[in-house]
Formats: structure tokens, sequence, C-alpha cells
């Protein structure tokens, strides 16, 4: 089966569409298993899983067959970048016109309320004064909000600069949250051992690139290198 899978993914890179074909066909059930992840966020869920058989097309371009890694291992954070993607940009997937009125209506209310009440308010409150649910209020709010990068660069402390990925390991509950360390999680497996090794001892134990190199046998300047191209993969599987 893993040398099925390796022709047809190298006749898909040669242009072979009949082979692109069977791989997309091959992995519906992988695609409708992540899709299912984001019902309930304003689209229908169809359109979701088109949005997501884009990224197995974006895996199949991109998969390098001397990754020692399944291709569905490779595919999962792609296809739901894709489909994050696809919920984020304003810009070229337009959020329903209910959803921003939605969100701005809450806007105004919630400045409203505030003044009226002198104290913050709570979502159920703007939903309950502008006829909504508190569930379709949060689900509107979060459509219209732009959220940051996973690789967006951080200062703490005057210490070196860091990227927002350096947090994914603390507790969070919100969904976004959840689903992008889903994502993270997927995206780390298709990693080799060494690659691995490196991340989570950089982002999750907080070693500094000296420890690493002492710890796996390279210099700092080789872990150096390694870490920006490891980030590189990441940032392009997870999007």
């Amino acid at each position: 089966m893993a040398n099925d899978i390796t022709d047809l993914i190298k006749r898909a890179k040669e242009g072979d569409k009949s082979a692109e074909s069977e791989i997309v066909n091959g992995n519906i059930a992988l695609v409708w298993s992540v899709a299912r992840k984001f019902s309930n966020r304003g689209y229908d869920l169809e359109d979701i899983f088109q949005i997501g058989c884009i990224g197995i097309l974006k895996a199949i371009k991109n998969f390098d067959l001397s990754y020692n890694v399944r291709f569905s291992t490779y595919a999962v954070p792609l296809i739901m970048g894709e489909i994050k993607r696809f919920l984020r940009d304003d810009g070229i997937i337009k959020v329903s016109r209910r959803l921003k009125e939605i969100a701005q209506k809450a806007k105004i209310t919630k400045e409203v309320l505030e003044k009226e009440l002198n104290r913050e308010v709570k979502i159920s409150e703007i939903a309950e004064r502008i006829g909504e649910t508190p569930s379709d209020l949060a689900i509107a709010l979060e459509a219209n909000v732009a959220p940051e990068s996973l690789y967006k660069e951080i200062n703490e402390n005057d210490k070196s600069p860091g990227y927002l990925i350096d947090k994914i390991a603390k507790n969070t509950d919100t969904e976004e949250e959840i689903l992008d360390k889903i994502s993270l999680n997927e995206a780390i497996k298709a990693l080799d051992e060494r690659e691995k090794k490196i991340i989570i001892l950089r982002y999750f134990r907080g070693k500094t690139q000296s420890e690493i190199a002492a710890s796996i046998g390279i210099s700092q300047v080789q872990v150096s290198r390694l870490e920006k191209k490891i980030l590189g993969r990441l940032k392009e599987m997870i999007g």
C-alpha cells in the first residue's frame, strides 16, 4: 500500500490528473473527519469539505517522498490549515452578511450596556438585548475576529524574540486554541525523530540552542539552522 501511494504521488507531481484524483478519492474520509471539527461555524459543511480537498491537493504538491511519514499524517495539518484560512480570511471568503450584522449590532450594544450598567457585560446579556442566542452571537463575534498568526514574533522581558507557537503548550480551553493544538500536534508527527526532539526541547521544555546542541551532538549553529528549517515546514503545514 505504501508503494502504491508513493507511485501515485510521483505520477501526480508529474501532472497525472488521474493519479491526483485517486489520491483525493482515497482520502475522502480523512477530509470529512477534519471538516467535521469545524461544523457549526456558520458555513455549510459541504463547503468546508470542499476547502479541505484543496488542502489534500496542496499536500500532494508539497509532499517530499523522502519524508519518513505517512502521506495521511502529513496531509492532516494542511487540510486543517486550509479550512482555517477559509474561515478566517474575510478578504477572499466573505463572512456572511448576517454574521457581520450581528457582530456590529453586538459591538454597539456592548458599549451602550456598559455605560448603562457601569461594568463589563456578559455575552449572554448582549445576546438577550439584541434578540440572539449566546451561541449564535459567539459564532458571529468569532467569525469577525482577525486572529494572530502562530508565527508572529514576540518579546518577553527583554528576552530574544520568540514565536506565539512558544505558548501553544499552555493550558487553554477555547475551541480555536484547541484546534491549533490539534493542527500543531499533527504537524509535529510529520517530522523526523531529530526534528521532533529539537522542537520539543526548544519550545516545550525551554532549552536553549546550546543545550540542545550538546544533547544531540551537533553544533549550536546547526541547531539554529535546523530550527529555522523546521519552523518553516511547520508554518507551511499549519498555515
